[in-house]
């Protein structure tokens, strides 16, 4: 936060039970962050994805670190959902990337990645009702410091429960080698399903770090993934469960007009961040259930609606 920030304060009292903290300005730019390895690069980018539009000048960070783990989203999962999302906000152009230069597993670390945004004045509010039916299935199996066979079974397992329900699967593998592979062995798996409209949901899946927990087989963490993803799809919502935070914060902070999105059942920290979105915002969502349609397929689904409140970035450099 500091280091893409300018004057922000940050006391933390000698028994490390208060934090004080007071936030300056936003200002982006070139930044470099070697990242705590008990979090992964997930737990970072999350922040950085709600923030990087409203810089005084582009963002473009190097996060060093952990870049797959089982407690946060991976850098690939947020690749392939929420920089998609963000275009849908009107967040996109030349500068949106999200680059994996190395990969790092825990408890070593290692990876690198390098995430650049443009900014914008506004955030467009945005009409997301309709899901669309699922078309096709992407994924990657990334192995690293292990045999690159792994990655094969994976994809061989992942595809034998996937391939009874549609055709167009195709599954990446990534065995990176050397310098590129972090300093800690493991493996893991991202899906992602795209649907007719456009609407991406992901599952995701890590290995257990070396001495921690029983050794799972390539062959179960690509079924237990693929299972992940199909309850993902029944839960459904035009924006997956790891993105229902980042697409609320949009449309809190989106011009002052109507934004409606489909989501699926609310996850905790969805709850518990709109409560935030309350206090900081006084902003309230008009929150209706939808019963499964006819045919009985998926869960129930919430349609959140707000209007914004009309947020502008002032401190955006006019050239």
């Amino acid at each position: 936060m500091d280091k893409i920030t300018n004057g922000t304060r940050i006391e933390i009292n000698e028994t490390g039970t208060t934090l004080y903290f007071q936030p300056g300005l936003l200002y982006g730019g070139a930044v470099e962050h070697d990242c705590n390895f008990q979090r992964s690069i997930g737990y970072y980018l999350l922040a950085l994805l709600a923030l990087a539009p409203f810089m005084k000048n582009p963002l473009k960070a190097v996060l060093r670190g952990v870049t797959n783990d089982q407690k946060d989203p991976s850098v690939d999962t947020l690749k392939a959902t929420a920089i998609p999302l963000m275009k849908r906000f009107g967040i996109d152009g030349e500068g949106l990337e999200l680059k994996v230069l190395r990969r790092g597993m825990p408890p070593g670390g290692g990876g690198e990645v390098v995430f650049s945004c443009p900014v914008r004045r506004f955030i467009k509010p945005v009409q997301l009702t309709d899901p669309g039916k699922v078309k096709r299935i992407r994924g990657m199996a990334f192995s690293v410091r292990v045999s690159p066979q792994i990655a094969n079974r994976i994809v061989d397992s992942a595809r034998s429960i996937l391939n009874q329900f549609i055709p167009d699967i195709y599954i990446y593998t990534d065995h990176m080698k050397g310098a590129n592979s972090g300093k800690s062995p493991g493996f893991g798996l991202s899906l992602i399903a795209e649907t007719t409209n456009g609407t991406f949901l992901s599952a995701e899946m890590a290995s257990n770090p070396p001495g921690q927990g029983t050794p799972i087989l390539p062959e179960e963490l690509g079924k237990n993934c693929a299972k992940l993803l199909l309850e993902e799809i029944y839960r459904g919502g035009c924006v997956d469960s790891i993105n229902q935070s980042l697409a609320l914060l949009y449309m809190t902070l989106g011009q002052q007009d109507v934004s409606k999105v489909l989501l699926g059942p609310l996850s905790p920290y969805t709850i518990e961040f709109l409560r935030h979105l309350r206090s900081f915002f006084q902003t309230m969502f008009k929150i209706e259930t939808q019963k499964p349609e006819e045919d009985g397929k998926g869960g129930e689904k919430v349609l959140m609606t707000c209007v914004g409140v009309g947020y502008t970035n002032l401190s955006k450099t006019l050239k």
